[in-house]
């Protein structure tokens, strides 16, 4: 049997109620003949006649009298459908599945979040505060849509648009007199340091690139604290325990309250960001459109920062 269309069942349920095909005709703007012949059709698709035909009026048969509720049932969920295919594709609906890097509430995702709600009052958003392995992982697996990580990462099955926003390693203390001028690694490793991302030593890019410079100049770096986060770390150098390391954007706003001061590394320690996709998957409208504002928020957040600071980062056109 061959199902039959939408259409087909419009024009049935139109010529139930109207009597006649000429009126249901009239009602879809199409000639009678055509209508007459997508019934013809849709009776020979069901092997049964839904119409018993007379001189005066169409009536329907004991098969037309069961099928016209669920003709019915159907074109309204096929309408309820379209409706709701056109509310995702314009916006009023969906949800944003977002991960990103767990310090980018410090300086993106409020400003981010309140510009897409106000832009997109009726999606719903769901942002995962991660580190930037998790967030790949999760992309990987289905789990999220998209999400901002700091590069390099694991990007198997993962699509990069790299290079969306780049910061940079500083090193803050509360002694101006340690950062009159850039650290190089040997100063680094004489220093009381502080260091965040305890848990994942091993896997921070800036650890990583720390520990490739100590180990080229064949010193240890050998932290007197590790802490879980950059803000922590922060809070205990402006108490004097130590000094840190701190990307340049998540501790701007806390060393210029704190009277902590900063100097870049030397040489400098450029943090590289991308968004990352699935390979092969589809991300929905709605978090399509979050990564697209997402990106000009980045770009407004280094405008400023270059404007107030020098110079901490900056964002790159994609």
């Amino acid at each position: 049997m061959v199902l039959p269309t939408i259409r087909q069942l419009e024009y049935f349920i139109s010529a139930a109620h109207l009597g006649t095909f000429a009126a249901a005709a009239a009602e879809h703007r199409i000639a009678q003949p055509s209508l007459s012949e997508q019934i013809n059709v849709l009776e020979r698709s069901l092997e049964v006649p839904l119409f018993t035909r007379t001189s005066r009026r169409l009536l329907l048969t004991d098969a037309g009298k069961q099928l016209l509720p669920l003709a019915e049932q159907t074109v309204t969920d096929m309408r309820e459908f379209s409706e709701w295919s056109r509310r995702m594709r314009s916006l009023e609906e969906g949800t944003v599945s977002f991960g990103t890097f767990n310090s980018a509430h410090l300086y993106l995702l409020t400003d981010l979040i309140r510009d897409f709600h106000a832009l997109h009052p009726n999606v719903r958003i769901q942002v995962s505060g991660l580190n930037s392995a998790e967030v790949a992982d999760g992309v990987r697996e289905g789990r999220l849509e998209a999400g901002l990580v700091q590069l390099p990462i694991d990007d198997r099955e993962l699509e990069l648009t790299p290079s969306v926003f780049t910061d940079q390693a500083v090193y803050v203390s509360r002694n101006p007199e340690h950062t009159s001028s850039p650290v190089d690694i040997r100063t680094l490793a004489a220093r009381p340091l502080i260091l965040s991302e305890a848990r994942w030593s091993h896997d921070d890019p800036l650890r990583v690139s720390l520990l490739e410079r100590a180990q080229r100049e064949g010193i240890a770096l050998q932290p007197i604290i590790e802490v879980e986060f950059q803000t922590h770390a922060l809070e205990l150098a402006a108490e004097g325990v130590g000094d840190s390391l701190v990307s340049y954007h998540v501790g701007r706003r806390l060393m210029a309250e704190r009277g902590l001061t900063w100097a870049p590394l030397d040489p400098p320690i450029r943090e590289h960001y991308a968004f990352i996709t699935r390979r092969g998957g589809a991300i929905s409208p709605a978090t399509g459109a979050f990564m697209r504002l997402a990106h000009r928020v980045l770009r407004r957040i280094a405008a400023d920062g270059d404007a107030a600071d020098g110079g901490g980062a900056h964002a790159v056109e994609v």
